[in-house]
C-alpha cells in the first residue's frame, strides 16, 4: 500500500490564492464544479476542500493529515495541532489580518471596560468569550452570519469584533477601532499524530519548504547586467543581494557580467543609479521561489 498525505484546500477567501502558491511551488491543483476532492500533479497527495474555519478541527481529528487556515480560526476552535509554518499571503498584501474591536463613531466606549454588560456581534464567539474573560469583563457574546458591520450601526449590538487589515472600510462606514485583540496569518498546520509518522513528516516539510520559497520570492526580482571592470566596485557599492553579487567575466572582454537578487520596491531607482554608474545591459527577472 502506497504512502498518502491528506492534504486540506481551505474553500473560501483564501482557495484562489492557496491554488496559486502551490502552483508556484510545484504543485498544480485543478478544481471542478461541485466537486470537493480536486486533482493535485502529485500520486502522494489526496486533496479536500474545507472551509478555512473548520479546517484545524478535521486537522485535529484526523481527517486531514495537513492543512492551511489562518491562526484566528485555530484559537477560536482551540485546537491542539502542530504549526508546520507560516505563510504570510494574501490575494492583496503581506499585511496580516487584524481582528479589532470596534464601535460606532459616536459611541462612548472607549475601552473594553466600557462594554461591562453589553452585547458583541462576531463570528469569533470563543475567542472573544475567552478575550473578555480573562480581563473580568462581563459581555454577551452572539454569533454573526454576515453582515457583522451593520448590526453595530443599526444597534443590535454595542460592539463588534471583526477582522480587517488597514481599518479603512471600518472608517468609511461610521466605525471607530477601539483597539486590536489579535494578528492573523495563513499557517500550515499538520496532525500531531500524522507529524510523528517519518514519512509524512518528511512529505510535509518538503511542501513547507517550497511554499515558504515561493512566498519569499514574491517580494524580489532578479536583476542580470554587464559592468565595465573599470566602473565595477562603483556598480558593487550600491547593489543590493542577498549574500554577495555574482560577477563573472564575459569572453574574451574587459566587461563582466553581475547578478542579483532585490527587493521589487528598489528596483525604480536602482536602475537609474546603475546606469549612471557605467551598468549597460540590464535586465530584470521574476523569481519562482527562493530557498
Amino acid at each position: 500500500m502506497k504512502e498518502l498525505l491528506n492534504l486540506g484546500i481551505p474553500k473560501g477567501s483564501l482557495q484562489e490564492s492557496t491554488i496559486r502558491l502551490f502552483q508556484r511551488s510545484g504543485w498544480k491543483i485543478t478544481l471542478s464544479d461541485r466537486n470537493y476532492f480536486p486533482e493535485i500533479n502529485d500520486p502522494q497527495i489526496s486533496c479536500s476542500i474545507c472551509r478555512a474555519q473548520e479546517m484545524s478541527r478535521y486537522v485535529e481529528n484526523g481527517t486531514f493529515d495537513v492543512g492551511l487556515t489562518g491562526r484566528d480560526w485555530i484559537m477560536e476552535n482551540d485546537s491542539s495541532i502542530h504549526v508546520v509554518a507560516d505563510l504570510v499571503y494574501s490575494k492583496v498584501s503581506q499585511r496580516p489580518a487584524r481582528w479589532v474591536l470596534a464601535v460606532p463613531m459616536d459611541s462612548p466606549v472607549q475601552r473594553e471596560e466600557d462594554l461591562e454588560g453589553k452585547k458583541i456581534a462576531t463570528e469569533l464567539v470563543n475567542f472573544t468569550r475567552r478575550h473578555f474573560e480573562s480581563k473580568g469583563i462581563r459581555v454577551e457574546v452572539e454569533f454573526s452570519w454576515g453582515a457583522t458591520e451593520a448590526k453595530v450601526i443599526s444597534g443590535l449590538c454595542d460592539a463588534i469584533v471583526e477582522v480587517t487589515e488597514t481599518g479603512s472600510t471600518m472608517r468609511a462606514n461610521g466605525l471607530r477601532i477601539v483597539c486590536e485583540l489579535m494578528q492573523s496569518n495563513t499557517q500550515l498546520i499538520a496532525n500531531k499524530e500524522a507529524w510523528n509518522d517519518p514519512w509524512k513528516r518528511e512529505k510535509m516539510e518538503h511542501i513547507s519548504l517550497l511554499l515558504q520559497g515561493a512566498l519569499r520570492a514574491e517580494g524580489l526580482v532578479a536583476l542580470k547586467m554587464n559592468s565595465p571592470k573599470a566602473k565595477i566596485e562603483e556598480i558593487v557599492k550600491i547593489l543590493p543581494s542577498l549574500n554577495a553579487p555574482t560577477i563573472a567575466g564575459l569572453y574574451q572582454s574587459d566587461w563582466l557580467s553581475v547578478e542579483t537578487v532585490v527587493s521589487k520596491n528598489q528596483v525604480r531607482e536602482l536602475i537609474p543609479e546603475l546606469i549612471k554608474r557605467g551598468a549597460q545591459g540590464i535586465i530584470e527577472y521574476a523569481l519562482n521561489k527562493v530557498i
